[in-house]
């Protein structure tokens, strides 16, 4: 006898290890209105009115990532899932409000645990301190992909907004850090998506341009624009280092010759 086809049960820091492999799909199966209230980064809404597409179009080798409020209805979906024949089918344990109530039990400024580590890094208690090049404690935080510090410097007030002396803010440092924990930390604090530094170039531009193929994926779900220009008329697609981040940035039907053609075309018309 053939055994049922399986989901796996997954926990929040797994599932964090999970959404740095390329292609994973998140759905978020929660009500709509609170979808639309906050969501995790790249979710996308899941519901029976529009389970049909996916299930049907989507390639069955690719992960699939669910969660509800709790972890109980995600179940639903992912056994669903796993019935049509994917292989790779997660339920995120404790869904949505476990994952936000890991954050908010998490060290604030007052731990001994954050002072050590500010001194460590040799800066002053006051955790809006700018060090050398105007790097801020949060910003080193990002750097280092340490999200219990970040998470703890975030609650105690430290400046998402805070420039270096390359105009570069935290969410900069954290593309640089790689931790998509991070990441998203940063941007459900109302990190700046857009923010241009002194010479024009954007998050983005940057990911791309280094070929952060996961930071760069993270980055267009969460709403960053493609379309900025640094101070050279370049965009991200411009800057593309990689394969992989090709495809993601490229308009469907075009190449990156074509892209780079039209905007000199452009530019000779207005008479740049």
């Amino acid at each position: 006898m053939t055994p049922d086809p399986v989901f796996h049960h997954i926990d929040k820091q797994s599932a964090l290890a999970l959404l740095q492999e390329q292609d994973v799909l998140l759905f978020d199966v929660r009500a709509a209105a609170d979808y639309r209230q906050g969501h995790l980064a790249g979710a996308v809404h899941l519901s029976m009115d529009n389970a049909a597409p996916y299930l049907v179009r989507t390639h069955k080798d690719r992960p699939i990532l669910i969660y509800c409020y709790r972890g109980n209805s995600s179940q639903v979906y992912a056994q669903m899932f796993a019935d049509f024949g994917f292989r790779k089918v997660y339920s995120l344990d404790e869904g949505y409000n476990g994952w936000i109530a890991a954050e908010q039990t998490q060290p604030t400024a007052a731990d001994a645990g954050l002072a050590a580590w500010l001194a460590s890094q040799g800066y002053d208690p006051d955790i809006n301190a700018a060090g050398p090049h105007g790097m801020t404690p949060l910003m080193r935080a990002c750097r280092l992909g340490d999200a219990i510090i970040v998470r703890a410097l975030l609650a105690a007030g430290a400046g998402l907004h805070t420039r270096n002396i390359d105009g570069n803010q935290a969410l900069w440092l954290a593309c640089v850090g790689e931790n998509l924990e991070v990441l998203d930390l940063l941007i459900r604090a109302g990190a700046d998506l857009n923010h241009q530094n002194d010479t024009g170039a954007t998050c983005l531009m940057y990911a791309a341009s280094a070929g952060k193929f996961d930071v760069l994926k993270y980055l267009l779900a969460a709403g960053a624009d493609p379309g900025l220009s640094n101070q050279d008329e370049f965009t991200a697609l411009d800057m593309v280092a990689t394969e992989p981040c090709l495809r993601l940035l490229r308009p469907k039907g075009k190449s990156p010759v074509d892209h780079r053609a039209g905007r000199l075309a452009a530019q000779e018309r207005d008479g740049a």
